[in-house]
């Protein structure tokens, strides 16, 4: 049901991008606290969104379509605007194409897996690598607005590479995982051969025999 609190959590996600993009173009401390700040609670609801669904039984095929769709639009949307206004430039732009790339990737395999019915599930290292993102993601956002003093460009920079690393290695073995299934040769499912027709009375012909 889309109504439902885990859906709505994670609609607020994709309705929450808009809002972040405009505060790029405005150059202002308080507009990069502020996108930074509406990001953290994006990236919060990634994660209660899905609990609640699991624990109040209001799984839905919605909320699986859109969950990932969610998050990966979030995530595109600040890494364009991030090289954009020129708080992501140089080769600190590698991390964000590796971690875009493995996005597409996976949502490509995860396409065929689903196809032939295999699921492929979330991994730990995914998930810190996910944590480690967000984070750096949200660091950027302030870039030079941050406090003064301290280096929040580097240690936002330093988080993203890390992610990128660990985007490397989960996509990897996501795809390990997935060209297994793709190697396996599966039976073609036997046809259903039609009988052939029986002549007009072979069955009375039979009996009377």
């Amino acid at each position: 049901m889309l109504t439902s609190l885990p859906n709505l959590l994670t609609l607020s996600r994709i309705i929450v991008i808009p809002i972040i993009i405009g505060l790029f173009f405005v150059r202002e401390h308080w507009a990069a606290w502020t996108a930074c700040a509406l990001f953290a609670l994006a990236a919060i609801t990634d994660y209660f969104d899905g609990y609640l669904a699991r624990s109040w039984s209001q799984v839905s095929i919605v909320g699986k379509f859109l969950d990932p769709i969610a998050d990966k639009l979030l995530v595109a949307a600040v890494l364009f605007m991030l090289v954009a206004v020129d708080k992501l430039s140089g080769i600190s732009v590698l991390p964000a194409v590796v971690i875009l790339l493995r996005e597409v990737l996976v949502s490509g395999l995860r396409e065929f897996l689903a196809g032939i019915r295999v699921g492929m599930p979330v991994s730990k290292l995914a998930k810190w690598k996910t944590a480690i993102q967000m984070v750096a993601l949200g660091i950027l956002i302030v870039g030079d607005d941050g406090p003064s003093g301290v280096p929040v460009q580097a240690i936002g920079e330093l988080g993203l590479w890390a992610a990128g690393l660990l985007t490397l290695i989960t996509g990897w073995d996501y795809m390990q995982a997935g060209w297994k299934h793709m190697n396996e040769e599966r039976e073609p499912e036997p046809e259903a051969v039609p009988r052939p027709a029986q002549p007009h009375g072979a069955n009375t012909a039979r009996s009377a025999g």
